[in-house]
């Protein structure tokens, strides 16, 4: 492995890259080729939800008063922006349900794209949005960040919609997927449980764990 490689990425701002035992673990069983579909769902559906803790680890609190059944209190709660979840279809439906359990009252939106066989760019053919898409606060997810084209596809999406706040959330990421993302938008926050080397010819990550879809799905 290329540790120099792997340092620059750890070494970059708004790149984080989540070192947590849980979320270690439940990484190494979805890259188990014999994990079944209904277990690598269901693990990449736990991992969102305990990714979302750091992803949303800075979002701003107010002050309000309430009352406990023992008299009043001082609490805090969320305030500022709302915010939207907007998976990159089809792979990015399978991080959805565990980030709603954390956050229920996010609105969901939804990216479509393809991955071109002969040019490897991304080509949209769905976009649906919340109205308001412009005044709230937006996680994309997608299990993968391998040559970063669809991540900065649906990021050039948001921005030209109005969005300026904008975090990117993937399972496993490849040192130059984040390199490009980071680099055409240092302003977005990258965050990843995992981080590969490199892609082999077809553009998969390297050791990565397949095709997120497919193996979400059950489809080949």
């Amino acid at each position: 492995m290329n540790h120099s490689a792997i340092e620059e990425i750890n070494g970059m701002n708004n790149v984080f890259i989540f070192d947590h035992p849980l979320i270690q673990h439940k990484i190494s069983l979805m890259r188990d080729k014999h994990t079944s579909t209904k277990d690598f769902r269901d693990l990449a559906s736990e991992v969102a939800m305990l990714t979302c803790y750091e992803v949303t680890r800075d979002l701003p609190l107010e002050s309000y008063e309430l009352e406990t059944p023992i008299g009043p209190c001082q609490a805090k709660r969320l305030a500022g922006k709302k915010l939207a979840l907007i998976p990159i279809l089809r792979a990015g439906l399978g991080m959805v349900d565990g980030m709603l359990r954390m956050i229920p009252s996010a609105k969901v939106g939804h990216v479509g794209l393809y991955r071109d066989p002969e040019t490897v760019k991304p080509v949209e053919y769905y976009c649906k949005l919340p109205e308001d898409i412009e005044n709230r606060d937006c996680i994309v997810l997608d299990p993968m960040l391998a040559t970063g084209g669809s991540a900065l596809a649906a990021v050039e999406f948001l921005k030209n919609r109005g969005v300026q706040n904008i975090r990117f959330v993937c399972l496993i990421a490849a040192v130059d997927g984040v390199k490009k993302l980071h680099e055409s938008y240092p302003d977005v926050p990258i965050f990843c449980a995992a981080l590969d080397e490199k892609l082999n010819d077809h553009f998969y990550i390297i050791p990565g764990l397949g095709d997120a879809g497919d193996r979400l799905f059950g489809t080949k």
